[in-house]
Parts: structure tokens; C-alpha cells; sequence
């Protein structure tokens, strides 16, 4: 499924705080100087318009929530999102969310990754350019605290396959854990835009979880 056109951004909106690059985050990394407080951190990767931000952060004050999205239109989409909401604790940052893994985020950091429908690149050979690739998955687990958790869902049945294989070959993750499908309580009571459309065309959504295991070993 395609990405389809944004509508207008209140051009009033002040995105500054919820708006910045890769290039502009601390380094060395701080969560108290991203959000002004300490607070359990998600990364999502791949944040399109931002539904699952909004969402997350809303029903859960007490963590902090940060969406990476490689598109400028999208990242400013979904950081205008939150700050018509006056959202607290999630912002966006546009940028490569691999590199943001690979050079800034800390080991035992995360409380969870989130990545819903990323791009399947359907071509055996654009498969490298998969967000789901082995290097990342090394910083996944390595920057997950024990018992944090990896959330990973798509509409490609194929593809979903592949990744819980590639999961369970190269990295120490136990799972896939079932993740339930709930009925929405509202239009927009879904985890992105893109389960939304899926599920209102009565297409199948494959959904895993992940956790890291503890220091002790157990799951």
C-alpha cells in the first residue's frame, strides 16, 4: 500500500520542540535533555504520520516516546500531530532511524522498539535495504534493557516470515510472542495509518513481539 497525500499543517504550530534531525540529537546521548526529565524511553522506526506517537504517549505519561522517520514531509507531519496535542513526552526526529541506533543510542537503554509496516522492498535484491536487516537487529538487542521488547508488525505475509526467521537465526530474542487483535473503539483506535487502512480492507495484519532476556537468562 502506497502513501497517500498528507493534508495542510496549521502553519501556526510551533514544531520546534517536537521537530528535530538526527544530526541535532545529544551526543552523548541524554533522554533528560531530549524530553527534561529521565523517564523509560520507546523508539519507533518509521513513524509515517505518527498515529502510534500520539497514541502511546497519550496512554502512557510515564514513558517517554521517540519516532525516527527518514521522510522530511512525514517527520513534520507527524511532529505537527503531537504538538497540536500539546504531547509532552514524544517527539520526532527526521533522519535514518539505523544510524540513529548504530552511533547514538546507548546499550540497556530502551524499554522497546516499535516497527510497524516497514517497506518490504519486494526484489530479492533491494531485500538489504530492509530496516529488519541483521546489523540492525545487532543494535536492537544490544541497546533493549533487559526485558525490553521489539514490536513488529506488517501486512506482508512473506516478508513477516522472513524477519521471524532472520530474528530467530542471529539474535537471542525469545519469541514470536502472539500479539492479540482488539477491536477499535474509535475510527482512529488503531496502531498506525497503515493497520487502519489494512484492516478496513479486510486484509490480514501479522504481528510479533520479542523480548530480551534478563542478565539471569530467563526469559
Amino acid at each position: 500500500m502506497g502513501r497517500r497525500a498528507l493534508p495542510k499543517i496549521d502553519p501556526t504550530l510551533d514544531l520546534s520542540g517536537y521537530l528535530l534531525t538526527v544530526e541535532g540529537l545529544p551526543a552523548p546521548w541524554c533522554v533528560s535533555e531530549l524530553f527534561g526529565r529521565e523517564a523509560p524511553l520507546e523508539i519507533e522506526v518509521g513513524s509515517g504520520k505518527g498515529l502510534f506517537l500520539q497514541n502511546a504517549a497519550l496512554r502512557c505519561p510515564d514513558h517517554n516516546f521517540l519516532g525516527v522517520e527518514v521522510s522530511f514531509k512525514y517527520a513534520r507531519f507527524a511532529a505537527a500531530r503531537l504538538a497540536k496535542r500539546e504531547v509532552a513526552n514524544a517527539l520526532v526526529v527526521k533522519g535514518d532511524g539505523l544510524r540513529l541506533f548504530r552511533e547514538l543510542v546507548p546499550a540497556d537503554s530502551l524499554t522497546a522498539v516499535h516497527v510497524y509496516f516497514p517497506d518490504p522492498w519486494w526484489k530479492a535484491r533491494h531485500h538489504k535495504r530492509r530496516v529488519l536487516n541483521g546489523a540492525f537487529l545487532e543494535d536492537v538487542v544490544r541497546t533493549l534493557e533487559p526485558q525490553g521488547r521489539l514490536h513488529f508488525w506488517t501486512d506482508v505475509k512473506q516478508y513477516f516470515e522472513a524477519t521471524l526467521e532472520l530474528i530467530a537465526k542471529q539474535t537471542p530474542l525469545v519469541g514470536p510472542l502472539e500479539v492479540p487483535e482488539t477491536s477499535p473503539e474509535h475510527d482512529l483506535d488503531y496502531r498506525t495509518h497503515f493497520e487502519r487502512r489494512t484492516r478496513l480492507s479486510e486484509q490480514r495484519v501479522y504481528r510479533a513481539e520479542f523480548v530480551k532476556r534478563s542478565k539471569t537468562g530467563d526469559a
